[in-house]
């Protein structure tokens, strides 16, 4: 590692971890309807909203009509998506005059954004009108990352509420998530961006005559707009096909440290969010001690995975400086290293190198982190609550080891919270190794697999671990854009997002319901080092023997292989 490695890191950490515990009560304030710094211009918007569609601001909703609410505002979301990219050839903004999307596609384009998955089996700029990129994913970019928000925050409010069945109101905590929240960090970062050299213009594709005397087309567009909602929302798609990799999309140094610290900022932010509510800023800093260590172990790994020279190319008298293969020199291993894991420990997926190149070591890690279900920061919202449950499971399990009823916070978990437990439990499983079990069974799938042996595999288990998790990122020699692939990534991606968003929200009415025992001398304490080590050991843990097989199968078979070369 060179000086200016550690310098990017420090100040990557310092972007992140600085701000969030300002930014996660700002959030707790707005959820909670609370006056802030932007109330007297973002208020009148807010109520104008309301009028417009009907809503009553002081009506709450159980769990089961804030589930339905959520799954008929789902409903709409896809269906428009899929018309918008359907129809594209017929809508305004589109310079290229590109047709719509063929119709498998298309329902996969739809789940993807919808779900907060942002799986992309296409290039952007050649497949995708600028109508289609602003209104059609733009929107989605702000809409599914505030519904993963409101989904954590209703939990909050089960877990920190009594004897009651109001858990506030979707179309509120929808609004205020996507008006407070999401579009001012977003125009600020939009403008760094510009600032930066990304474009953001509607003008038609521009045309170069290279030395060769060749015609080159220049995409261009409304990017810097849609890639800083990408990162702020947890989203990553791209704009372009090779995503943050792409000169247009991420420029420079500092707009690969502003996006890549941006990936994680909210998440990290919530954090102290949920603080706020539990009125115990201790359960935050556990949270997120838990958080560090396993994001630092993963860093660690891949980094120094990354540094070491390819061991095909060993014997050659050359000086190696680890693998550049599929690197983008602009920012070299660490960096890209860096990203790596910061993407999939968010439910992100925007890639500046291609993990399809990486170590199987390297490779295996961003895997590892998905397959935990995004809980290592996560998505906006969705990594919280996926952390939370694994909290309750650590409750539930240091209670059958000290002989005690487990409870967090006050609110006792009784069997119908464990039935959900479990059930959460088997959504990873299902969707990943059910799902790639399929695909690597299967001749019409299996034919989109490039590399032969375990690569060939942890293509595939890359792959539908990456839709289940919601995350997006791919090992890009997969071929994923077949009928087959389409429709069963899509299938991944609805089970990965609702698999966890309805038992979460039954658990939240079921809390709520429940009187809030005073935590006294005999409770379990959940924000101190015994906890953090249980809970990190948990995670771990549940992650290890349910995966463990299949990543034997494929990275850590073919690492083995390497050195056997």
């Amino acid at each position: 590692m060179q000086v200016q490695d550690y310098w990017l890191l420090l100040a990557f950490f310092v972007l992140v971890l600085a701000p969030a515990p300002f930014l996660g009560r700002y959030l707790y304030r707005v959820m909670e309807g609370q006056k802030t710094l932007l109330t007297p211009l973002l208020q009148p918007v807010e109520r104008l909203c309301y009028r417009l569609s009907g809503v009553d601001e002081r009506a709450e909703q159980d769990w089961k009509t804030y589930a339905l609410a959520l799954l008929a505002f789902t409903a709409v979301s896809l269906l428009t998506l899929f018309a918008i990219l359907m129809l594209q050839g017929f809508l305004p903004l589109n310079p290229q005059q590109l047709p719509g999307m063929e119709w498998i596609l298309a329902f996969n384009t739809a789940v993807s954004f919808v779900a907060n998955t942002n799986w992309q089996a296409y290039s952007g700029e050649a497949s995708l009108s600028y109508f289609s990129q602003m209104v059609g994913l733009g929107v989605q970019n702000f809409v599914s990352p505030a519904v993963g928000l409101a989904v954590l925050v209703v939990f909050c409010r089960g877990i920190t509420r009594k004897s009651t069945n109001n858990l506030g109101n979707f179309w509120l905590d929808l609004t205020r998530a996507t008006l407070y929240g999401l579009l001012p960090f977003c125009l600020i970062l939009a403008l760094l961006l510009v600032w930066q050299g990304v474009p953001q213009t509607f003008i038609d594709y521009a045309h170069a005559l290279t030395l060769q005397g060749v015609d080159q087309t220049i995409p261009l567009g409304p990017a810097a707009s849609q890639i800083a909602i990408k990162q702020l929302g947890t989203n990553g798609g791209g704009f372009f096909g090779v995503n943050s990799a792409h000169p247009f999309e991420n420029p420079t140094a500092w707009s690969n440290l502003f996006e890549v610290a941006s990936i994680i900022l909210i998440p990290v932010a919530l954090l102290f969010t949920f603080g706020h509510y539990v009125k115990d800023l201790r359960q935050s800093r556990a949270l997120l001690a838990s958080m560090l260590i396993l994001f630092v172990l993963g860093l660690g790994v891949t980094t120094y995975s990354e540094l070491q020279p390819n061991p095909a190319l060993s014997a050659l008298p050359i000086e190696q400086v680890g693998s550049l293969e599929g690197k983008e020199s602009r920012f070299g291993t660490v960096a890209s290293s860096l990203w790596a894991v910061t993407t999939t420990a968010a439910s992100n997926g925007s890639v500046n190198a291609m993990h399809d190149s990486f170590s199987p070591l390297g490779g295996m890690v961003p895997m590892f982190n998905m397959m935990l279900g995004e809980v290592i920061f996560g998505g906006v919202g969705a990594g919280l609550y996926g952390m939370l449950l694994f909290v309750l499971i650590t409750v539930f399990l240091a209670g059958l080891m000290i002989g005690r009823s487990p409870e967090y916070l006050g609110k006792k978990l009784e069997a119908r919270e464990v039935r959900l437990l479990v059930f959460t439990l088997l959504v990873m499983p299902v969707g990943v190794l059910v799902l790639s079990a399929l695909a690597a069974s299967l001749p019409v799938a299996a034919a989109s697999v490039t590399n032969p042996g375990a690569h060939g595999f942890s293509q595939i288990l890359y792959a539908y671990t990456s839709g289940t998790a919601n995350n997006g990122s791919a090992f890009a020699g997969f071929g994923a854009n077949t009928p087959y692939h389409n429709l069963m990534l899509g299938l991944a991606m609805l089970i990965g997002r609702f698999g966890y968003i309805l038992p979460i929200l039954a658990i939240a009415g079921s809390l709520a319901a429940k009187k809030r025992a005073p935590v006294g001398s005999n409770s379990f304490p959940t924000h101190g080092p015994l906890f953090v080590t249980l809970l990190t050991l948990t995670i771990l843990l549940i992650g290890g023997l349910t995966f463990l097989p299949a990543l034997a199968l494929g990275p850590v078979a073919e690492h083995l292989g390497s050195l056997a070369q």
